[in-house]
């Protein structure tokens, strides 16, 4: 019995894998790969309107039968459809394959989507360049809009005409500068495309500005003086353009041995400026005027002693006291400790006027000195 069960198993077993042996070569197969697939939800399908009524466009998509708007994708897609025809063409996405009584469920706003996502992925491959108004600021960066979908532009990609030149990354100060594109165009790419996460991102910057950034650098060294043209001036200090398509900037400390305030009392745009490269990196060149001028701290000895008495100017109030100069570059600290408050010290010793001091610690090589106000009585 175990015997016959086994011969009686096995026989299908054998019949089957002769069917499959023979069947790549018979004409029923040939004939079966000819079928189309039919659409699967998500597939992007292209028909006829074969009739409209009552909130309902009917699309004939041979072989696979009849598609379907209505509903809530009739709604959405109501002035695209107000527009259409009986025998018009028109691209669809299947949002359901067996959908109301047998008939393929359809989304032309889905299609349009799914259209707009594919075109932005070709203008990624491209490099196409749109130009584009600035919606919104935020404190990373702007918002734009393309074809409908609201994209992000972040600072990080901002041209350098356009890149907020903010001190410290103060956010608040980037959200200013920043703000004063919303309502201008940009010449963009975009650079991201997901479709998933309806996320598209721009980029002001070209292709290779940053090979060419860093080709323009290496020309330059560490110590070599260059001419340059003032581009920007900012309450931190002075962009130069060394030439074309390579800029630098000279930080408030570097523009004078003095005590400078605001560089704009110095330096305006267009303004013709030497100055000298005191570093170079990762792609950012820091530029100095004053490197280019006599420490007068190097000369400072020659000319003070600890003890002497020398009029100075106050320049500057600090938490620690008031700064007081004694010539162009060489200023010493008057400390608050010499009065009764903060408050005593600065109606004692006015910003702008000059006074009679005392040195009482006089450092020039670490350019150090401090002061002590002789007209107290």
């Amino acid at each position: 019995m175990s015997e016959e069960t086994n011969v009686v198993a096995e026989a299908p077993a054998e019949k089957k894998a002769a069917t499959i042996a023979i069947a790549p070569e018979s004409p029923m197969s040939a004939f079966a790969a000819q079928i189309p697939t039919p659409p699967a939800n998500g597939d992007l399908v292209e028909g006829t309107i074969v009739a409209m009524n009552r909130g309902r466009v009917y699309v004939d998509l041979p072989p696979f039968g009849t598609g379907l708007i209505y509903g809530r994708e009739f709604l959405n897609a109501a002035d695209v459809l107000r527009k259409a025809n009986m025998g018009d063409t028109i691209s669809a996405k299947v949002v359901d394959p067996a959908g109301r009584d047998g008939y393929i469920e359809l989304s032309l706003k889905e299609a349009r989507q799914a259209a707009i996502w594919s075109e932005a992925e070709q203008a990624i491959a491209g490099q196409s360049v749109y130009t584009l108004p600035v919606l919104e600021a935020n404190k990373g960066g702007l918002m734009l809009s393309w074809q409908g979908i609201s994209g992000f532009l972040p600072a990080s990609q901002l041209s350098k005409d356009h890149y907020p030149r903010v001190a410290d990354g103060d956010k608040e100060k980037i959200l200013a500068e920043l703000m004063k594109l919303v309502g201008k165009t940009l010449a963009v790419r975009i650079i991201t495309a997901d479709a998933k996460e309806g996320k598209l991102i721009f980029s002001e910057r070209t292709g290779n500005e940053e090979e060419e950034k860093a080709s323009l650098i290496d020309k330059y060294q560490v110590g070599d003086t260059v001419e340059g043209e003032v581009t920007g001036v900012v309450d931190f200090g002075v962009f130069v353009r060394l030439e074309a398509g390579l800029e630098g900037l000279v930080h408030i400390s570097e523009l004078d041995w003095g005590l400078i305030e605001d560089p704009r009392a110095l330096f305006a745009v267009g303004d013709k400026v030497k100055v000298k490269i005191i570093d170079i990196k990762d792609g950012k060149v820091s530029l100095s005027v004053k490197a280019l001028k006599e420490n007068p701290w190097h000369t400072a000895g020659e000319r003070y002693k600890k003890g002497m008495e020398v009029p100075g100017v106050v320049i500057k109030y600090n938490k620690h006291g008031a700064l007081a100069s004694i010539e162009e570059g060489v200023a010493g600290l008057v400390h608050v400790s010499e009065f009764e408050s903060p408050q005593a010290l600065r109606e004692a010793l006015s910003l702008g006027s000059t006074y009679p001091f005392r040195i009482t610690l006089f450092e020039p090589t670490e350019q150090r000195m401090t002061l002590s106000y002789a007209g107290k009585k």
